[in-house]
């Protein structure tokens, strides 16, 4: 196979670069026409061998060309750095490039590779983009260049026969295109890379024996010639892949992938990867089909103790469900004993709490009765019933209210030091409740205090805060109205307001 012998033919590409790249290292830096000869002969040597370096000897080709002020020569350069960028993919470069020369300069042969390069670029852009609404124009755009290079091409040449077999196949008419390179073929003053072109071109025309004969001949010449740009051997893998023959197409899969990274065309490294993957997937399909012969034969033999041991499961299953939902009653039984238990050390606290505040209250209340009674004896005795009156003057209830609830709201939240903010999150923020300055709680957040602490019946509320019982149903709804939670979910979020020591529980935990 010429395969096995491409490093024999990259060797002697390699060696045939190396004179040419010693011969100008020789050159005189004066000598700019033959620097500019040898690095036109660099170019053509890496064109569809190594991107990079068919990139640099193009720009050096341009700069000597400008040197020259040779403008058909730097265009002509100009155009060959285009024809490397279309192979990449490119595309904006290229047509940059495309854009910055002016046809009405150039001789005639620098006009026909300039409409060459314009018929390569618009094609490989509308099969690159198959957008519908821009892929149409890249195809007419393409035309009229094609037109173009076919009348400024040399008569008989390749390139004569072989754009009109282009533009043959555009027009559908893919009978006379096959012809054409039929003709070509036949020549026998093509060359190898030629060949290899006109070869593959004509595989895309015919099917069969004739398809695979002309893609492997293309693939041979390109192998002989050590052109890397190319997709001979990648169609080569696809044909074997439809044909089923695996092994073969994964390992010209495999050379096409090399060939495309050596040369550095990211494009064609990615459609060979996703064929790739079609072949992975195919070594798959086929390697569990034959699994699936012996899977047969083992679920035969397996398929009695699968039953046994299936009774067995079944039984296992259902002692093991038994067992779990006794251990999930018993978790729901711990979980709520726990949950009491919390509540249980809630309320004990806040009981000791208000039960030492009760206690102190009624003792400054008891001592005031008992000097109020003296004050009031001694007054009655001595017939000062002015004074007597004074005392009764003296006593505001309003204030005694006030410092009750005072008292009741510092306690509640030592008790619940997060409360109002908690109280708030549950109302929007242009709705939430804040207490003046001169307040600790106000009525709306007195009356949810009092809730949280387990006093839900709005008459004893009334009571505790002196109010209708009107007004408290009164304040409840105006705040729940706008609370982001509505009805019984709303009570139980006011529930759930941390206690002091269950926050300490969970900073500690």
């Amino acid at each position: 196979m010429e395969i096995l012998r491409k490093k024999e033919y990259d060797t002697k590409k390699e060696q045939k670069i190396i004179r040419l790249r010693n011969q100008l290292q020789r050159t005189s830096s004066s000598d700019l026409e033959g620097q500019y000869l040898l690095c036109d002969k660099l170019y053509w040597e890496y064109k569809d061998y190594l991107f990079d370096s068919a990139h640099v000897y193009t720009k050096r080709l341009i700069r000597i060309a400008t040197a020259l002020k040779h403008v058909p020569r730097k265009y002509e350069s100009q155009i060959k750095l285009g024809f490397i960028q279309v192979s990449c993919g490119m595309f904006k470069e290229a047509f940059d490039g495309i854009d910055q020369l002016e046809v009405g300069l150039m001789p005639d042969e620098v006009k026909f590779r300039y409409y060459q390069l314009k018929t390569r670029a618009f094609t490989r852009l509308s099969m690159y983009n198959t957008n519908k609404f821009y892929s149409p124009v890249h195809q007419s755009e393409s035309m009229v260049a094609l037109i173009c290079a076919i009348q400024l091409s040399p008569p008989h040449s390749f390139e004569r026969l072989s754009l009109t077999a282009v533009l043959y196949n555009n027009m559908n008419k893919t009978k006379e295109a096959a012809a054409c390179y039929r003709r070509l073929l036949q020549r026998e003053t093509l060359s190898e890379h030629q060949k290899a072109i006109a070869a593959h071109n004509l595989s895309n025309l015919t099917d069969g024996p004739e398809k695979r004969s002309l893609i492997t001949t293309s693939a041979i010449y390109d192998i002989r010639t050590s052109t890397k740009e190319t997709l001979a051997i990648f169609r080569l893998a696809e044909l074997l892949f439809k044909e089923g023959n695996i092994e073969d197409a994964e390992f010209m899969l495999k050379e096409a992938t090399e060939q495309a990274s050596f040369y550095g065309n990211k494009l064609y490294n990615d459609e060979i990867m996703t064929a790739m993957k079609a072949l992975e997937a195919e070594k798959l399909i086929r390697l569990e089909s034959s699994k699936n012969d012996t899977l047969t034969v083992l679920i035969c033999i397996l398929a009695a103790a699968i039953t046994v041991t299936g009774i067995t499961f079944f039984v296992v299953y259902k002692k093991l469900q038994d067992v779990r939902l006794r251990e999930v009653y018993v978790n729901e039984q711990n979980r709520q004993l726990d949950h009491l238990n919390k509540k249980l050390s809630e309320d004990a606290i806040i009981k000791e709490e208000y039960i030492g505040y009760f206690f102190q209250v009624v003792s400054g209340y008891i001592q005031k009765l008992e000097k109020i009674k003296r004050s009031s004896e001694r007054m009655i005795r001595h017939d000062s019933y002015k004074d007597l009156a004074e005392i009764a003057k003296g006593i505001d209830i309003k204030k005694e209210r006030t410092s009750l609830f005072d008292t009741f709201d510092n306690i509640f939240l030592k008790l619940f030091p997060n409360f109002i903010s908690s109280f708030n999150s549950l109302l929007k923020a242009e709705d939430q409740i804040i207490p003046k300055k001169t307040e600790v709680l106000n009525t709306s957040l007195r009356i949810f205090a009092l809730v949280r602490l387990g006093i839900k019946d709005s008459q004893t509320i009334a009571n505790i805060l002196e109010n209708t019982i009107s007004t408290i149903y009164t304040y409840k709804f105006r705040v729940k109205s706008k609370a982001i939670v509505q009805g019984e979910e709303f009570d139980k979020m006011i529930m759930e307001i941390k206690f002091n020591d269950q926050e300490k529980q969970t900073v500690n935990s």
